[in-house]
């Protein structure tokens, strides 16, 4: 069997299979859902603190440039003000699918916040649509569209075959000879999609895995993963080069096997909180730096990539607000395991708490009797009684505990009654009582039943010819089901 490219990269690197800068290259899959006001670290806020003190240095984002929606009723995006969640670079993952992601209009755009040049779009690459009800995706570079998902760069639904990643490949390597020609430091955040349904990959790799389109998809992205780092090693920068790889979420199982992946072990998938959803592997690579073909079981969060990443810069965090990121360093040159809490949230509730090998269930929830009915499963073939429930049930006065060590399916719940259960609890109750007295309201932002608020008319359509007029504001908030 012919070895992948993350295959030989996994063996020169430190992975992490846990995870729930001199020059910086982050790579990252697709979207993410998280309750705004308990995170506050943010790919941006890394973006301008990087500017600030290293005037010299380029920030490039190639793909999804997504996040949670931040401002106003009535519109929808990020204000400039806000220090914000980073939206697809996390391997600790999400509740569910549904996220605000950045306007079109100019205060949300990444370019005002940190970075000097773009090149994909404010979304997945959902649709198509008929532009009436709702308008197809732009695709931008810089400030304004350069066309739209499904006219200007076509995604054939029926066949699966679309050329996105290869443009996004060549985006990032001409980036990347770009800087080193200047001899500029450069940061790079990766953000494919080509494995979020509806999955697409290009000519040369459909059909040549036994995964259907989503195994096709990840053969690409192993391939053009390896295309940058061979790049990186001809121009003679991989141990002046960090690069971290990650997904941002459990396999969706709702559309595995063709379209989606496998969990293994781990119980559900995306868009629930228990581990199969929360939990993803995450590779980091820099050679001469960091050992080689080692694993870390240290847990990490999103916000860890903030403080990382200033750390590696020789910066120290801001300190006119709560940094939740740990410095995952220590963890990733020395192999020190760092104990530390890991909240999991589905909207505004805090749903579990994993710390050590421990994971207490404050609520359990798969998804709502009327989709399972439908066929909608988040958990296919894995019911277990009182674990996932086709209802929110709580469990806040006797969490549901499972040693995840012993147990990584969260199958076997610990007895309430043992000596165990109760120095869990012990241990957990204080640290979870910390975490809530700590956390600042907020009020909810999301607006996606607003269509005004759509990509219909974005900077540049008029030079294509595709401004598009958008409905009636109606700046109501919608429920979610999940």
């Amino acid at each position: 069997m012919v070895d992948s490219e993350l295959q030989l990269v996994a063996r020169g690197i430190r992975s992490f299979p846990d995870f729930p800068i001199p020059g910086v290259l982050f790579r990252d899959i697709s979207p993410l859902l998280k309750d705004p006001d308990s995170f506050r670290a943010s790919i941006s806020l890394l973006a301008n603190h990087l500017k600030k003190t290293h005037g010299d240095k380029i920030d490039y984002i190639v793909g999804k440039w997504g996040t949670r929606a931040d401002g106003d009723p009535g519109r929808r995006g990020i204000s400039r003000a806000s220090t914000f969640c980073l939206p697809v670079l996390t391997w600790e993952a999400v509740g569910g699918e549904v996220t605000g992601h950045l306007g079109h209009r100019p205060q949300f755009h990444p370019l005002k916040h940190g970075f000097d040049e773009w090149f994909g779009s404010p979304n997945c690459h959902f649709g198509p649509y008929d532009n009436r009800a709702r308008p197809n995706i732009p695709v931008y570079r810089d400030w304004e569209m350069v066309g739209r998902f499904y006219e200007e760069f076509p995604i054939n639904q029926k066949t699966g075959e679309a050329n996105l990643t290869q443009i996004y490949l060549q985006e990032a390597l001409d980036f990347i000879k770009r800087q080193q020609a200047a001899q500029r430091p450069f940061f790079l955040y990766w953000a494919i999609d080509a494995t979020h349904a509806p999955v697409y990959a290009s000519k040369p790799f459909l059909g040549t895995s036994q995964r259907g389109r989503y195994g096709d998809a990840v053969r690409e992205i192993d391939d053009s993963v390896g295309k940058i780092l061979s790049l990186l090693q001809d121009l003679r920068i991989t141990e002046n080069t960090f690069v971290f790889f990650t997904s941002d979420n459990g396999a969706a199982l709702i559309s595995a096997p063709k379209q989606g992946g496998s969990n293994g072990p781990f119980l559900c998938g995306k868009q629930t909180t228990f581990e199969g959803g929360m939990r993803e592997p995450a590779i980091v690579w820099w050679p001469g730096r960091i050992p080689a073909g080692q694993v870390s079981h240290q847990l990490g969060s999103v916000m860890d990539l903030f403080t990382t990443s200033l750390s590696l810069a020789g910066l120290e965090p801001p300190s006119d607000r709560v940094i939740d990121g740990l410095n995952l360093l220590p963890a990733m040159l020395q192999g020190k395991l760092m104990d530390r809490p890991i909240f999991y949230y589905r909207g505004n509730t805090l749903m579990a708490v994993t710390l050590g090998q421990y994971k207490a269930h404050f609520w359990t929830w798969t998804n709502s009797w009327e989709e399972f009915r439908q066929g909608i499963d988040f958990c296919p073939g894995q019911n277990i009684s009182g674990v996932t429930t086709h209802t929110q049930e709580e469990h806040t006065k006797l969490p549901l505990v499972f040693h995840l060590g012993r147990d990584p399916g969260e199958r076997y719940p610990l007895s309430f009654a043992s000596t165990e259960y109760l120095d869990v609890l012990r241990r957990i109750t204080p640290v979870v009582e910390q975490h809530q007295e700590a956390l600042v309201p907020g009020q909810p932002q999301l607006n996606v039943c607003n269509q005004a608020v759509m990509n219909w008319a974005p900077p540049g359509c008029e030079k294509l010819g595709k401004c598009l007029t958008p409905p009636e504001s109606v700046p109501k908030k919608c429920s979610w089901p999940h």
